[in-house]
């Protein structure tokens, strides 16, 4: 149980930093990466639940637990679970062809926007060296 809390808290810890990140972005250039954080439009059910900034925001952060909690335990099958290069491999390689998502929706970033998908893309790097280097120290 002591482990599953930790890895929860990285999760926390990681979303935290991955959304600040992107939301100093946003401030500064004007790119909507941001918004693809918390976009739902494209997963059934999720997109009539709630109001989106809240229903997104809560996707943002089970997200991040949980795929924090399942790749810590899908890697321990490989002895990897403390390499912060597999974390950083799965999280930003993941995420820069998750951007492709953004085509099933009318909200921002455009699919072809590249200053956002660079954006997003070093983002979730910063995210994933977090997450490694906190799972590598701390759990």
């Amino acid at each position: 149980m002591k482990q599953a809390v930790k890895l929860g808290i990285i999760g926390v810890i990681g979303g935290i930093i991955l959304l600040s990140l992107l939301k100093i972005v946003q401030v500064l250039t004007g790119s909507q990466a941001y918004v693809l954080l918390f976009n739902t439009d494209y997963i059934p059910l999720m997109k009539d639940w709630g109001p989106k900034d809240i229903g997104g925001f809560v996707f943002h952060f089970v997200f991040c637990i949980v795929s924090v909690v399942a790749l810590f335990h899908i890697l321990k099958i490989c002895h990897l679970e403390r390499s912060v290069c597999t974390y950083f491999m799965v999280y930003t390689g993941g995420s820069a062809v998750l951007y492709i998502l953004t085509g099933l929706t009318d909200r921002p970033p455009a699919i072809t926007d590249a200053a956002s998908w660079t954006y997003w893309t070093a983002a979730h790097a910063v995210y994933s060296i977090t997450v490694g280097f906190l799972v590598k120290h701390w759990v």
